[in-house]
């Protein structure tokens, strides 16, 4: 019988491999993508730890080339959805009664795996199905993926240690629970490593899963779960269902047993979610957890003071890193009259370097946009600029889908701080800049803490310290995550713990233990060692 009391360490986070030119690990990923690449595999649903195929096929292609088919995959059907949340719940007694040290040794050990075996699996696959570079593929799909799995058990180690006081003839103690029932874990395109943490972190913490993988990281989310299963994470504790989120929504919010939501998507997604929720309020045996992080519409603001190579830089990388698609990707920006000029000549610059094309080139700084749907909806921002007085187009403002999803990095410039693409989420390789008055500091700090209902990440680049802090208290709550002199992206594990409120979420912080408590069920239990056998209180007695 394993009776330590055990504590694991805060790790360091995962150091990023650079894939330079004949380095191993870039020879190594050049082959795991040719032999993706030229093969087509078909993908069931994995329900109970038994593969379940279907009948009703999709395909998943690549979004730089989009008649390349990688894999095909079986959809679920409302019986699906049931047998998965009927696996799930008679996994999870005897999941949540394993010791928690036994659940994270299974969570560092998935993380070893992707660190060494699997690495260039889970880059190549990343890498081909949601159009990603070598590195935008390596700091996600390996390093933060591993980073939240090795984090996560540090952090459970605090949680499950943090005990009430005893007073003296009494024993307070608090049992950390699992949820009564499974979670939904609901999870994007866009990031492998948060399709992992929506599913490992609620699971280390004594839950079970429903799976729901966004249709364009079936790929990665299928290798991810086989990963998990070699890990040891018992059938049934992780149900891998794809399919058309209507129908597999419509199963779980209607269940009894749904006992909480782990997203990451739109914000209309996840209000509609809320809303649903609430009214099968009464169907549920508990009250259901629910954390989302959403939309953003994320800003770069400037003070006169700013360093302009800084500010040029951060936009440049803020914006068009894998083409926009980041939650946290810079999408507007306020600049300075005085500063524009050269700001303009430096991205114009830049940009005019970039190359655009197939994520095996490794040359390549942007790839595809990641699907159709994003595609028409991108350009359609950047035609409303091309056809409006109040805009022009800076930089960019091309598209061609003839092969691949490739939409130019496009700068709008506009004379409306109100303008639609100021305040309406894109997501994608768009950025619109408005510029002010330099010495109208104060109430543009004002207008951008006003114009969008989102709060996820932004930043404030200035010299001078107290302009600095001036911008930072005026916009407080207009982003969870804010950055000094810097691009508003790049979060890491344990030391930007990420999410955002308003529009934009719950924030619930992944990537600390904020996050996890979120998943846990306290039980406070007080023994008294020699109890009262009286009821009489002295206060009682009468004046004598």
């Amino acid at each position: 019988m394993n009776n330590a009391v055990f504590q694991f360490a805060q790790p360091v986070n995962e150091p990023i491999k650079e894939y330079r030119p004949g380095s191993p690990e870039r020879i190594e990923l050049q082959a795991k993508l040719a032999e993706l690449r030229n093969q087509e595999i078909e993908i069931p649903l994995i329900i109970g730890g038994k593969e379940i195929k279907t009948g009703d096929i999709d395909t998943v292609t690549m979004p730089s080339d989009h008649g390349h088919v990688l894999a095909r995959y079986h959809k679920a059907q409302p019986e699906h959805v049931q047998m998965a949340i009927k696996a799930a719940v008679e996994a999870r007694a005897k999941w949540a009664d394993m010791r928690w040290e036994e659940r994270a040794s299974i969570t560092l050990k998935a993380a070893e795996l992707i660190a060494t075996k699997y690495r260039a699996l889970m880059n190549a696959s990343t890498m081909l199905g949601q159009s990603k570079n070598a590195f935008q593929a390596e700091i996600d799909a390996a390093c933060e993926t591993i980073d939240f799995l090795r984090f996560n058990a540090h952090y459970a180690s605090q949680i499950y240690a943090d005990q009430p006081i005893s007073s003296p003839g009494v024993i307070n103690r608090v049992e950390y629970r699992g949820l009564e029932g499974f979670i939904f874990a609901l999870t994007p395109f866009n990031f492998t490593a948060i399709a992992a943490n929506l599913n490992m972190s609620p699971v280390l913490m004594g839950n079970v899963t429903v799976w729901k993988p966004a249709t364009a990281a079936i790929l990665s989310g299928y290798y991810l779960m086989q990963i998990f299963k070699e890990a040891g994470v018992p059938d049934g504790v992780i149900n891998f269902v794809p399919g058309a989120g209507r129908v597999i929504g419509k199963e779980v919010f209607e269940s009894p047993d749904f006992a909480g939501i782990h997203f990451t998507g739109s914000t209309n997604t996840f209000q509609q979610f809320w809303k649903t929720i609430g009214g099968n309020i009464m169907k549920y045996k508990a009250y259901p957890r629910i954390v989302g992080e959403t939309g953003g519409k994320d800003f770069i603001f400037a003070h006169s003071t700013a360093d302009v190579d800084i500010l040029s830089t951060a936009i440049i990388r803020g914006s068009f890193e894998y083409q926009g698609q980041k939650c946290s990707a810079a999408s507007r920006a306020y600049i300075p009259e005085s500063l524009w000029p050269k700001v303009k000549e430096n991205v114009l610059a830049d940009i005019a370097e970039f190359k655009m094309g197939d994520v095996t080139d490794f040359t390549n700084f942007m790839n595809a946009v990641i699907d159709k749907s994003a595609f028409d909806t991108i350009t359609n921002y950047i035609q409303m600029a091309i056809d409006s007085d109040k805009a022009e187009i800076v930089a960019g403002g091309k598209w061609d889908e003839s092969k691949g999803y490739f939409i130019e990095p496009t700068i709008i410039k506009t004379t409306d701080p109100h303008f639609v693409t100021m305040e309406e989420e894109i997501f994608g390789p768009v950025l619109t800049v408005f510029t002010y008055e330099d010495d109208k500091y104060e109430e543009t700090l004002k207008l951008c803490d006003e114009t969008s209902p989102y709060a996820l990440t932004g930043a404030i680049i200035a010299q001078d310290r107290e302009k600095l802090l001036q911008g930072a208290d005026a916009l407080r709550y207009a982003a969870g995550n804010f950055y000094f002199n810097d691009k508003p992206t790049g979060a890491v594990v344990g030391q930007q713990p990420f999410g955002g409120a308003r529009g934009s979420g719950t924030n619930d912080k992944a990537g600390s233990y904020l996050n996890l408590i979120r998943w846990t069920n306290t039980r406070t239990i007080k023994e008294t060692l020699v109890a009262p056998t009286d009821y009489k209180y002295p206060f009682l007695e009468a004046d004598k």
